[in-house]
């Protein structure tokens, strides 16, 4: 044996050195959010954060009219109503629907939004208000009417005598 204290292919320290702690991935901004001040409010001191502190300033100056600060102000406002939103989320229920197809369900549809109405003289035919077939009339791209298709939508139209047809669109 030697006289060393350590033997030939042996290490003094089988563990090895010990690795540093790793420190958590923190930015600098967020170690400084997280540090206190004394903040005065309403006349009285008080321990706020740093993120604490920066909102209230902000708010400050947008309540004095700074276009950055209202801005700011708002997307907080917006982010919070969001995060509500998803807190406070209410699931939906499927609603089936049935629809039920008719011609007396049409013929109701066209009284109500004003488009068509019984014709006065002959109740179970109905006609189509001069304005709703105007609009008709008007629409770019529409093929030409012959003589007849001509008759039938003055026929059927009120007032049909005030329409005005759109120049090469009749035979």
């Amino acid at each position: 044996m030697s006289g060393s204290r350590f033997q030939p292919g042996h290490s003094g320290n089988p563990q090895g050195r010990p690795r540093k702690p790793r420190r958590p991935n923190v930015s600098a901004f967020e170690i400084i959010l997280d540090k206190t001040l004394v903040i005065t409010q309403n006349g009285k001191p008080r321990e706020a954060s740093v993120e604490e502190a920066l909102q209230q300033q902000t708010l400050k100056d947008a309540l004095a009219g700074k276009r950055m600060a209202i801005r700011k102000v708002l997307k907080m406002i917006e982010k919070r109503e969001k995060a509500l939103e998803q807190k406070n989320a209410v699931p939906q229920k499927k609603i089936k629907m049935k629809h039920h197809h008719s011609a007396d369900n049409a013929n109701e549809a066209l009284r109500i939004l004003g488009i068509a109405e019984p014709d006065p003289g002959f109740p179970t035919r109905w006609k189509v208000h001069r304005w709703a077939a105007q609009a008709a009339l008007s629409r770019p791209g529409r093929k030409k009417f012959d003589q007849r298709e001509a008759d039938s939508i003055k026929f059927f139209t009120f007032e049909s005598d005030k329409l005005k047809w759109p120049r090469r669109r009749t035979a």
